[in-house]
């Protein structure tokens, strides 16, 4: 796992690192310095944490219908059994979905997908990118935590740590985030396959 530490670095909507001299003059990057396909992925230990809490939530629920005698009145164990079993599992597979994040980038489209199970994934068409960015050091508190993320103000992130991402700029005016690994190689591939250069991929 990559944690930068760029102080006063970019949130979301404030992107625009630096991405190497062959943007310097506002050039298409070489068709033929692209990969065919660029593959990325990030990762969160502490989520492994947050899932062994779910999982002990569930296991206390499991040993309350169990073990208990069931004579101290039914609704009430009933409601501490359930809401164990609820809580657990949905801390449990919450997290696990966000424990890292795999990014494909090929000519046609870009693909995240979370967790073990690749769920929840995303593909998105190359041919309706207009804008790619670096961003620097985005992190939970930018968007009001970890996973799957929308905010009406700032679009729609993966976010799975803190640290460098890709920002996604879209046809239909909205934009998309991910945490990422290399996250600048990301954004050269992405403009060297959309054809944006430089000065047309900084800004919101």
């Amino acid at each position: 796992m990559r944690d930068h530490s760029h102080e006063g670095a970019a949130a979301p909507g404030e992107h625009g690192g630096p991405l190497g001299d062959e943007g310097a003059s506002g050039s298409h990057r070489d068709p033929a310095d692209v990969p065919e396909e660029w593959h990325g992925r990030a990762t969160n230990r502490v989520q492994w944490l947050l899932a062994g809490i779910g999982a002990a939530c569930l296991a206390l629920g499991i040993e309350l219908a169990v073990d208990s005698a069931w004579t101290t009145g039914l609704a009430p164990l009933v409601m501490s059994v359930v809401g164990c079993v609820l809580a657990g599992l949905l801390v449990l597979f919450g997290t696990l979905a966000f424990v890292h994040v795999a990014v494909r980038v090929d000519k046609d489209c870009l693909e995240v997908r979370c967790g073990h199970m690749g769920l929840p994934r995303r593909r998105i068409p190359l041919d309706t990118v207009v804008g790619a960015d670096f961003a620097p050091r985005v992190t939970p508190r930018h968007w009001g935590g970890w996973g799957y993320r929308w905010r009406p103000e700032q679009g729609t992130a993966v976010v799975v740590r803190r640290g460098e991402a890709v920002v996604l700029r879209l046809g239909d005016g909205r934009s998309f985030t991910i945490t990422v690994d290399d996250a600048e190689n990301a954004v050269r591939c992405i403009r060297g396959r959309c054809g944006i250069d430089k000065g047309r991929g900084t800004g919101a």
